[in-house]
């Protein structure tokens, strides 16, 4: 018995969560945490999900090879029990950061390499290329944990300099928590 990851990717079409759920239904999984998107017309899924006899990837891998025939590629892995987590982790404030603009190289590297070194972790990323092909616009939704040990004035002027540097749109905002 134990976790494991399984990554789905392939050109999108309806019903491949469908195909992907009905096989790990039928080995009796339990899925636990999910995250599907379409980037650039493939489809893209990762599943965290559980069993409560297998303890290798044996199994998955015979049981999904008709969908791995049919053009996706699924890859699965065992998860170590301690590195699951069902808590967000959030230690900080959590933060939308937004970002848009002109797309040009390297807009993710530069504000990634800002936040990681002030310690701000990046607990999801989004990014879509929107506009039109002669003018392309890249938009980059963040949502960020930083740490009280940031001083904010000095990350708001950071962000200014970003602004500036890559001559983008950039917006942040405290996320209101919800308990459920």
């Amino acid at each position: 018995m134990g976790h494991f990851s399984i990554s789905v990717i392939g050109k999108d079409r309806p019903g491949i969560v469908a195909s992907v759920s009905e096989v790990l239904y039928k080995l009796g999984c339990n899925l636990e945490d999910s995250s599907c998107s379409i980037l650039g017309g493939q489809f893209a899924m990762i599943v965290i999900f559980w069993h409560d006899e297998y303890t290798t990837t044996d199994e998955f891998v015979k049981a999904f090879q008709p969908l791995i025939k049919a053009g996706l590629t699924i890859t699965v892995n065992t998860v170590k029990e301690g590195d699951i987590s069902h808590e967000k982790g959030f230690t900080g404030k959590p933060f939308i950061l937004s970002v848009y603009g002109a797309d040009r190289p390297g807009i993710v590297y530069r504000v990634s390499s800002e936040l990681a070194q002030r310690k701000v972790n990046i607990t999801d990323l989004n990014t879509q290329l929107v506009g039109t092909k002669e003018r392309p616009i890249y938009v980059m939704l963040l949502e960020i944990d930083i740490p009280d040990s940031v001083d904010m004035e000095e990350f708001q002027g950071v962000l200014e300099e970003v602004k500036k540097d890559l001559n983008v749109n950039v917006t942040l905002k405290p996320i209101e928590t919800m308990e459920l």
